[in-house]
């Protein structure tokens, strides 16, 4: 410290003040530079982890949206569930519907109806018979199932679905009963019993002005040949609804079909996610349709008479090339492994084959089983005792396949017939679970062009991908074709009325 004597003010140390000041000062200088660079340095490190934290968060999300563009191609991602419920309910939106109040009405007399055709073509008459019904004040008789056809399965409404189940869950909308009243039983004995076809495509207008008087008049009539006799569109809301509650609340399966179903997802599920591919390459499709693309002489023969032996098969005389460039063939088992393959599907997926016998059997699997090693069946899955008690009923083996089809992770038909469609809208309906929708026109197409090798794999890959971006079975509308209702979309296979208003009661009257 500089100390001042006498009265002069002067400082006996005045070198050692001035050398201590200026020694005081450099390092109060060298401190304030250390702490401009410390300080410097922090703001540069924290630039640089903001800049690679934003860089990190763009490159997620290109990834994420790259994700999102092609969801086949990273199968690790699918949705895995632990357990399945396969009693097949409606979802828990809907039973925020509101319950409508028991119907009181005069019953205007019987009707009973014949379906036609495979289990999910019978599947869609026994809908719209329930809503026909309902509409005229009738009682239904529980409906009978095609006996006559291709597959001759003879199975009976109990054997397919839970028939109590049927009656009761629909006990406030209309009445339904096992048979006729034993005082009108005769009728049919003595073939006083009146029978008719349905016009196709009809709006309600035709039940009430052609069907109803008749049904007055006569107390029981007999509906036969039951597809598609109800239009797609034009109906009252409350008559689409009532489709979708038939369809996806009382027809369900039997518990032993059910349980069966559980059995054969669990054994899936333990291996992990699983693609359902509905091949539709079976006799009856390639004979009814004519499609014989990949077929020898001897097979194009053998379909060809089939074709001819079965009347109720209109169409005989049919051009196979035309028809499949037009997009109207099923997709072959060869063609079906290219699309799988462009489309990105992991080699190593399990793959459930959703169908009968594929006609030329191993021979035309052959690059099917090559391309995908887990391809599995029922028959592979299961034991033979499980499936002793539908092995001869086609219609309860296509129950099985529509069950685990329900519960797959991705489904992808190969042709657009009733089963692929009725699927389709019930996984829409289960909250649009992807499917993937072929474009067969245009496939057949890219796939000529890769085999006369004018297109090379990753272009017919890109296209293929491209192209079916958007056929993942997302939200839509139906497609509507006035006059032409056998080429607009199909109710059953977008039900969206009934995706939409669930708070909504189910009727209004």
């Amino acid at each position: 410290m500089c100390r001042v004597k006498g009265n002069d003010g002067k400082c006996d140390h005045r070198e050692d003040c001035e050398m201590g000041f200026m020694f005081s000062s450099e390092v109060m200088v060298e401190k304030s530079r250390s702490r401009l660079v410390f300080r410097r340095r922090i703001i540069k490190l924290w630039l640089i982890r903001v800049m690679s934290f934003t860089l990190l968060c763009a490159c997620v999300g290109q990834i994420l949206t790259l994700g999102t563009v092609w969801r086949p191609r990273l199968p690790t991602v699918w949705r895995s569930h632990s357990e399945l419920p396969l009693r097949i309910e409606l979802p828990s939106r809907l039973t925020k519907v509101a319950s409508p109040p028991k119907r009181v009405y005069k019953n205007n007399g019987f009707l009973m109806v014949s379906c036609n055709g495979g289990l999910n073509q019978m599947r869609a008459a026994i809908c719209d018979m329930v809503t026909i019904a309902r509409y005229l004040n009738a009682t239904l008789i529980v409906p009978q199932l095609d006996k006559t056809s291709f597959w001759a399965d003879s199975s009976d409404f109990h054997d397919i679905f839970d028939v109590d189940h049927f009656i009761t869950s629909l006990k406030d909308e209309v009445q339904i009963l096992k048979e006729l009243p034993p005082g009108l039983k005769g009728r049919i004995k003595n073939g006083k019993l009146k029978s008719l076809q349905p016009v196709s495509w009809s709006n309600m207008s035709y039940y009430y002005k052609e069907i109803l008087p008749l049904l007055k008049k006569k107390k029981v009539i007999h509906l036969s040949r039951t597809d598609a006799r109800l239009a797609n569109n034009g109906l009252p809301l409350e008559i689409q609804k009532l489709r979708c509650e038939v369809n996806f609340k009382a027809l369900r399966f039997t518990s032993q079909i059910e349980e069966l179903g559980r059995k054969v997802v669990r054994i899936l599920r333990e291996k992990g996610p699983f693609l359902v591919l509905h091949l539709r390459y079976e006799m009856d499709m390639l004979a009814f349709s004519g499609c014989t693309h990949g077929c020898n002489s001897m097979e194009v023969e053998e379909l060809t008479k089939l074709r001819y032996d079965y009347p109720w098969w209109k169409d005989k005389v049919i051009n196979s090339k035309m028809k499949r460039l037009s997009g109207l063939c099923p997709l072959t088992p060869e063609e079906t492994t290219l699309v799988l393959k462009a489309l990105g599907i992991d080699r190593n997926v399990q793959i459930y084959i959703a169908a009968g016998n594929i006609y030329g059997g191993k021979r035309r699997m052959q690059s099917l089983v090559e391309a995908f090693p887990n391809l599995v069946t029922k028959d592979t899955l299961l034991e033979p005792s499980d499936l002793s008690f539908i092995k001869n009923h086609s219609s309860q083996m296509a129950a099985l396949d529509y069950l685990v089809s329900l519960e797959s992770d991705i489904f992808v038909p190969t042709y657009d017939g009733n089963m692929a469609k009725v699927v389709e809208g019930h996984r829409r309906f289960l909250g649009h679970k992807d499917t993937i929708l072929l474009d067969r026109k245009l496939l057949v197409s890219l796939i000529d062009r890769y085999n006369n090798r004018s297109l090379s794999w990753d272009d017919l890959s890109l296209d293929v991908k491209r192209s079916h971006e958007h056929q993942m079975g997302s939200p839509t509308k139906r497609v509507i074709i006035p006059d032409k209702p056998k080429e607009e979309d199909y109710f059953y296979a977008n039900p969206y009325e009934c995706l939409e208003l669930l708070d909504e009661p189910l009727r209004s009257t």
